[in-house]
């Protein structure tokens, strides 16, 4: 998880375009079984996502261009948009019978705190001001209530799934009528593929700059090109002020290759989740595919992000990193705070093993849970422990 901040002034690139920032880059959610927001994004299992902050950098820094790559010769997008578009909306109760229940909460947990802190820190910058948001790969608007606790002013919601921004206006449109004589932000929703168009030019107010961008589990599926991963960049970046961060998850690449590497096939994985590539032992900056299926939820292919080169090319927008942080350590720092740990609870983010009398844990491989069994001896922990 990382965070980019943007520096002050944009200087100018090679196409004349101003932008540079940073941005923060936070841990992605997952959708939450306690709450009735709803992920909308198949997240990585295991934490695999390091949480990158980034912030808009306040002195001017010269930028420079990317290393040369190949390109793919096949285009994935309307792969990732067909597939999201035909995902069914499902209720709370079946989102609670799900094998990843608790991992969704967890990676939501994540994220609000997240969320919570960077729109704390953008206010603590100085007085009482208007925050305006961008969400970059919304999808059915999982995130729309904790912006909408976050108190901010203007949300503009962005995906290439038609479907998705659709059900994402409508949940809106509903959280607008329940909310009676509570003011609740103004939005706009924008069906785009954010990797290949512009998104400033279809701002409603073209003047419009952004305190926060927002992309949770979505810019890893722009690394297919050199081209597409520099565009995200460019919408995620270019529309913040000064000083503004761009926030969000991606997998670990190091991770996913380690396990590619340490595994007797191209695939790994267990009965939640599984990786597959196509081969091993190189793997190029761009374009470096593999294929995600998630529990009935993702069945996409995606681009491993090599995170040197990502940082390498935010400068370009006059990003600097604030934070880079894995799951595990984004959670071993945020549990300290009690406030933290009651919002954990509440989410129901942990799943206790054993599980409840009559329920069933995500897996009947006992060596999945092989950790937890040793926590608990080595600890003196009684059961259940939450893990």
């Amino acid at each position: 998880m990382e965070t980019l901040k943007d520096r002050g002034e944009r200087p100018r690139g090679e196409d004349g375009e101003k932008g540079e920032m940073e941005g923060e880059k936070e841990q992605a959610e997952k959708p939450t079984g306690g709450e009735s927001e709803e992920g909308d994004r198949g997240q990585e299992p295991g934490g695999r996502g390091p949480k990158v902050q980034m912030n808009r950098r306040h002195e001017e820094e010269e930028g420079q261009g990317s290393p040369q790559t190949k390109k793919p010769l096949i285009d994935h997008s309307v792969k990732v948009a067909s597939h999201y578009n035909s995902l069914q909306e499902v209720g709370l109760a079946a989102r609670s019978r799900s094998k990843i229940f608790f991992m969704r909460n967890f990676n939501n947990w994540l994220k609000s705190v997240l969320i919570g802190e960077i729109l704390e820190q953008v206010r603590g910058a100085g007085p009482a001001q208007q925050v305006s948001v961008l969400d970059l790969g919304c999808g059915k608007g999982g995130d729309l209530l904790k912006w909408r606790r976050g108190g901010i002013n203007h949300l503009v919601c962005a995906d290439i799934a038609g479907v998705s921004v659709e059900q994402c206006q409508s949940r809106y449109e509903d959280m607008k009528k329940k909310s009676h004589s509570e003011k609740i932000f103004s939005a706009q929703f924008i069906n785009a593929d954010c990797s290949k168009e512009v998104l400033s030019e279809k701002l409603d107010n073209p003047e419009l700059m952004f305190d926060i961008c927002s992309c949770q589990f979505v810019y890893h599926y722009s690394f297919e090109s050199e081209q597409k991963a520099d565009m995200m960049l460019r919408n995620a970046c270019e529309r913040l002020k000064p000083g503004g961060f761009f926030i969000g998850t991606t997998p670990d690449a190091f991770e996913l290759v380690k396990r590619l590497e340490a595994s007797d096939s191209l695939s790994f994985g267990n009965e939640v989740f599984k990786v597959s590539f196509q081969s091993k032992g190189s793997y190029p900056l761009f374009g470096c595919q593999y294929h995600f299926s998630l529990e009935d939820v993702v069945n996409v292919p995606e681009s491993l992000v090599y995170f040197p080169l990502f940082q390498h090319m935010a400068k370009r927008y006059n990003m600097r990193l604030v934070l880079k942080q894995r799951f595990s350590e984004y959670f071993e720092d945020k549990v300290k705070k009690e406030s933290h740990r009651s919002l954990m609870m509440k989410m129901m983010a942990l799943q206790p093993f054993p599980c409840d009398e009559g329920g069933r844990q995500v897996t009947d491989s006992r060596e999945e849970y092989r950790h937890a069994e040793e926590h608990r001896v080595r600890a003196g922990v009684q059961p259940p422990v939450q893990i």
